[in-house]
C-alpha cells in the first residue's frame, strides 16, 4: 500500500520498521520538529526522524497541523491509501483524517476504551490494572474514540514498569498493524462504558506524596520508570527512587501511621506512607550514580526517624 506514516517518539520506531521491511510504499514520514534536548540543549531529530532519515524516507515535521491548509493540500496529494499514526504527538484536523482511501490508523498503546489520552501505559500501571494491550483504531475527530479494527491483551505483572510494558506493546503495534493492513478487518465502534482517560505526564507527577499508601506507591514508582521518574528529598537533597517494594506488614512495618509518612523505620530504608511501609531498594542522589540501598547507606548512613519531605 501507498502510505504516510507519522509519528515522533521510541514506541513508533519498530512500526515504522516493520511497514518498511514488509514493501509498502511510504510517500512521508511526519514526526515532530527538532527541538533542544538534553544537558547541553542540542537540537536534536525525534526518534522516528533518525530512523526515517536511515531508511532514506522523505520527512516532513511541520510544527502545527490544524490551522495550517496548505499541509492539509500536501497531505490530499500524497494520494494515500492509509496514514498510519504512532504517538505523532499533533491532532490531525478533519480533512486529513478523511484523506486517505482507507482513512488514518491508530495505533494505540492501550484496550480501548479504557486509557484514551496521552499517557495510557503509566496510567495503566499506575491504576493497578492487570492487562493492557494494543489496539488498532481508525481515527475519528475525537481523542481516541474511532472505530476499532484489532486489539491484543498484554498482561501487567507486580513487577512490570513502563520501560518494559513500553518495548512490549511497541513491537506488538508493529506486528498489529501489518495484520490490519493485510486483512482490513471490519470496524467495530468502541463502547463508551469503561472509557478513561490518561492525562499528559509532567515532571512534577513523580513527586512522590509519602501519605499515600505503599502499594499506590510502589506502583508509582515502575509506572513512572524511565520518566518522569519518582523522587523525594532527603536533607533538601532530590532524591530519585528508582525501585521500591510494599514491606509484608511485619516488624518495623507494624508501627507505620499516617501521621508518620515519608519516616526512615529502620536502618533498610524502610519508609512509612499513609497506610503500610515501603521498603527502597534502589536509589539516586542527584548528581550521583545509581545505587542499591545497601551500597548507598554505606555512602550515606541515615538515622531511623529521619524524615523524607515531598
Amino acid at each position: 500500500m501507498r502510505l504516510a506514516f507519522m509519528g515522533s517518539p521510541d514506541f513508533a520506531v519498530p512500526a515504522l520498521r516493520a511497514l518498511h521491511a514488509a514493501g509498502h510504499q511510504i510517500a512521508a514520514v511526519y514526526c515532530q520538529p527538532a527541538r533542544p534536548a538534553g544537558r547541553g540543549q542540542a537540537v536534536r531529530r525525534c526518534p522516528v526522524h533518525v530512523e526515517a532519515d536511515g531508511l532514506g524516507l522523505p520527512v516532513r515535521t511541520p510544527p502545527r497541523l490544524r490551522t495550517v491548509s496548505g499541509e492539509w493540500d500536501a497531505f490530499a496529494a500524497l494520494n494515500l491509501d492509509a496514514a498510519v499514526v504512532a504517538a505523532y504527538g499533533l491532532i490531525l484536523p478533519r480533512a486529513m483524517l478523511i484523506a486517505p482511501r482507507l482513512g488514518c490508523l491508530n495505533i494505540h498503546a492501550s484496550l480501548l476504551p479504557r486509557w484514551r489520552g496521552a499517557a495510557p501505559i503509566h496510567a495503566a500501571i499506575l491504576a493497578g490494572d492487570s492487562e493492557t494491550g494494543i489496539t488498532i483504531m481508525r481515527m475519528d475527530e475525537g481523542l481516541d474514540t474511532g472505530p476499532m479494527l484489532l486489539r491484543e491483551v498484554v498482561p501487567i505483572t507486580p513487577s512490570t514498569t513502563t520501560a518494559t510494558l513500553h518495548d512490549t506493546l511497541a513491537k506488538l503495534g508493529a506486528r498489529l498493524i501489518l495484520t490490519a493492513l493485510a486483512s482490513l478487518p471490519r470496524p467495530v465502534p468502541q463502547p463508551e462504558a469503561g472509557a478513561t482517560y490518561a492525562a499528559k505526564l509532567s515532571r512534577d507527577d513523580g513527586r512522590i506524596d509519602w501519605t499515600q499508601d505503599a502499594a499506590s506507591i510502589e506502583r508509582r514508582v515502575r509506572a513512572f520508570d524511565p520518566w518522569p521518574g519518582t523522587f523525594s528529598t532527603l536533607d533538601g537533597t532530590v532524591l530519585k527512587i528508582l525501585s521500591a517494594v510494599v514491606a509484608d506488614g511485619s516488624g518495623a512495618t507494624s508501627g507505620a501511621t499516617s501521621g508518620a509518612s515519608g519516616t526512615i523505620l529502620d536502618d533498610r530504608l524502610l519508609l512509612a506512607c499513609g497506610a503500610g511501609a515501603l521498603r527502597l531498594t534502589r536509589v539516586q542522589l542527584a548528581g550521583r550514580a545509581a545505587m542499591d540501598a545497601a551500597a548507598f547507606l554505606r555512602g550515606h548512613p541515615i538515622a531511623t526517624g529521619t524524615r523524607l519531605g515531598a
